[in-house]
C-alpha cells in the first residue's frame, strides 16, 4: 500500500512538472507545403512550413500555413521600435488553415474540415460588438476555393466572403489575435487562461522595400466569454 501511494504520489508530481500544453494541447512544426485547395496565386505567398495543432491525444486537428512576409504600410520608425497589427492593412491575405476535424472560432461557431484562407481584419466598434473581445484584430476564415487571389478586398467583401464557411449564416468565421510583443524564432503554445491557448511565433514583414518582424499571438483554441 505505502508503495502505491509513494508512486501516485510521485505520477502527480510529475504531471504538475509538465508545461500546460503538454496536458492539453500541443503544435509542431513539419515541412510540408500548402494543399492543392488553395490556389496557386496565394499558394506561392505561403511558407513550406506548416504548423500542426495536436489534441491531448496527439491526433491531428488542423495545420496552419502563414504568409513568407506580411506586407505592411509602416515607417522606418515604426518598423525599428515594433511593428503591430495596425501596420497591416485590413483583409491583407496572410495565411491558409486546413481544419482535419471539426473546430470551434472564437464566435462559438462549429467549423467543418476542408481549407480556408485567413485575412486580416477589424472588429466593427459599434455596439453589437462591445465586450466580445479584449482586443479588434481577428484573422476572418474564408473558403479557399472562394477566395483565389491574394489582393486586398472591401471590408464588406471579406465579411461576406468569410460568412460562405458557414452556408446559412452572415456572420464571419473568427480567429483572435493578441498583441504579442515578443519575436521568438520557434512558435510557442501559450494558455491564456479560460480555456485559450494562443500560438506565439515570429512573422516576417515587408514595408516599402524593408524588412521587419511582428510578433503573432494567433487564436488557436477557445471561445469568447460573452453571451
Amino acid at each position: 500500500m505505502m508503495r502505491r501511494m509513494m508512486g501516485l504520489s510521485l505520477a502527480l508530481v510529475f504531471l504538475a512538472a509538465l508545461p500546460a500544453s503538454a496536458a492539453s494541447h500541443a503544435i509542431k512544426v513539419v515541412g510540408e507545403a500548402a494543399p492543392m485547395e488553395v490556389a496557386e496565386a496565394i499558394r506561392t505567398l505561403l511558407s513550406d512550413k506548416c504548423v500542426q495543432l495536436l489534441d491531448p491525444k496527439g491526433e491531428l486537428l488542423a495545420e496552419v500555413w502563414l504568409r513568407k512576409a506580411w506586407p505592411a504600410k509602416a515607417t522606418e520608425a515604426q518598423i525599428k521600435n515594433g511593428l503591430t497589427y495596425a501596420e497591416i492593412p485590413e483583409t491583407t491575405l496572410v495565411g491558409a488553415l486546413r481544419v482535419v476535424k471539426q473546430w470551434t472560432d472564437y464566435r462559438k461557431q462549429k467549423i467543418k474540415p476542408g481549407v480556408y484562407t485567413l485575412r486580416i481584419a477589424h472588429q466593427p466598434m459599434d455596439g453589437d460588438h462591445m465586450g466580445t473581445a479584449p482586443y479588434n484584430e481577428f484573422c476572418l476564415l474564408s473558403p479557399a476555393a472562394a477566395d483565389k487571389s491574394p489582393a486586398l478586398l472591401e471590408g464588406k467583401q471579406l465579411h461576406e466572403l468569410s460568412a460562405k464557411t458557414l452556408p446559412g449564416t452572415t456572420h464571419p468565421v473568427v480567429m483572435l489575435l493578441f498583441p504579442n510583443a515578443k519575436t521568438e524564432d520557434a512558435p510557442k503554445l501559450l494558455d491564456k487562461q479560460n480555456g485559450i491557448w494562443v500560438l506565439s511565433w515570429k512573422e516576417d514583414v515587408a514595408s516599402a522595400g524593408q524588412k521587419g518582424v511582428l510578433g503573432l499571438g494567433l487564436t488557436l483554441f477557445g471561445v469568447t466569454t460573452a453571451e
